[in-house]
């Protein structure tokens, strides 16, 4: 646990995600952004002079290193996570990494006895999990509100697709979008068991190039016998689709679309119009991404962790991988996460 009264936190990366970690930072009361490093050191200088940071480096590894920081951000590109988490685990400082931890499981798995035995919090950028909207409906739920969890339906869908250069490295619509969800699983159902995915190329002839899938649908089986699905999208028309329903014995819980106004309008051609959803990830998740530094800083400072951590991050690429196999030799993948 720091002794500092504001908490030093080193940015790696200065692409989009690490411009929406700089803004959490320079907006959270009681933490300070101390170091900038990026390889493209341009990237990394105009980011230290928007939000007056003292120190620049193209070498991650000066920031870690360093002495100065009391945790680190990375939000460098995926290939780089396990070098820079091993790093800040040896150097024992704590570390909030974005997902996915690697593209290979066995990479992660060869971190693994590592992260585990370290006290050095390790923590994993599945931010969706603390959303207040999907948060209070896991502690409704987990307070057994609607009885045991039966059914969850989870649904994402980007309002358009990504760019054909970031498919080809991203391992993959399931390892890069997915994901997410199959963490929001997870922070339901902890146990699954069973992965069943199909993919399919609809509209994006990119995507389809690269041999990735542009709609996939997945269902999880817990070990409860939950069943879980997940409808994903590279397109929507209407805005940024994020909704999560569960269903018990007792009733149903929802989490709907977020509108950007709630004034509704009643015309001539049309009655009870709303504008579209918010059309980018940063607006739907912006408290998300608050919430999800503060819980960095609390647990930076000895607090009890309520983050994903190390295992978490495992345990989403592992549902991941079954998604791919599943939906590209069209069987049922059992898994063992706890193995």
């Amino acid at each position: 646990m720091t002794s500092n009264p504001t908490l030093r936190i080193g940015l790696i990366g200065t692409g989009r995600i690490g411009q929406v970690h700089a803004a959490s930072v320079a907006a959270l009361p009681g933490v300070s952004l101390d170091w900038v490093a990026d390889p493209f050191i341009d990237g990394a200088t105009r980011t230290a002079e928007a939000y007056g940071v003292p120190n620049v480096t193209a070498d991650p590894l000066e920031v870690i290193s360093s002495g100065s920081v009391d945790g680190v951000i990375i939000a460098a590109p995926t290939p780089t996570h396990v070098g820079l988490i091993e790093a800040s685990i040896d150097a024992g400082v704590p570390v909030l990494c974005e997902k996915p931890i690697d593209l290979d499981i066995a990479r992660v798995d060869a971190l693994r006895a590592k992260a585990e035995a370290t006290s050095t919090p390790v923590q994993i950028g599945f931010n969706r999990r603390f959303d207040p909207h999907f948060a209070e409906l896991r502690r409704r739920v987990a307070a057994g509100e609607i009885g045991a969890l039966e059914q969850l339906a989870i649904t994402s869908r980007d309002p358009e697709p990504p760019a054909a250069e970031y498919v080809a490295v991203s391992g993959g619509i399931f390892r890069d979008m997915t994901i997410h969800d199959f963490d929001m699983a997870r922070f339901f159902v902890p146990d699954i068991v069973e992965v069943t995915a199909r993919g399919a190329r609809q509209f994006d002839s990119a995507i389809a190039a690269a041999g990735d899938y542009d709609a996939v649908v997945v269902t999880l089986r817990g070990a409860n016998d939950e069943l879980i699905t997940i409808t994903n999208s590279r397109h929507s028309s209407y805005g940024y689709d994020q909704r999560i329903e569960a269903f018990g014995a007792g009733g149903l819980l929802q989490v709907s679309n977020i509108p950007v106004t709630n004034v509704r309008a009643f015309t001539g051609t049309s009655v009870e119009g709303l504008a579209p959803y918010r059309n980018f990830f940063l607006e739907r998740y912006a408290d998300a991404y608050r919430l999800e530094l503060e819980a960095f800083a609390e647990w930076i400072r000895g607090g009890m962790a309520n983050a994903p951590g190390f295992d978490d991050g495992r345990a989403a690429l592992v549902l991941a991988d079954a998604a791919v196999r599943s939906a590209a030799e069209g069987v049922s993948v059992a898994v063992d996460l706890r193995a």
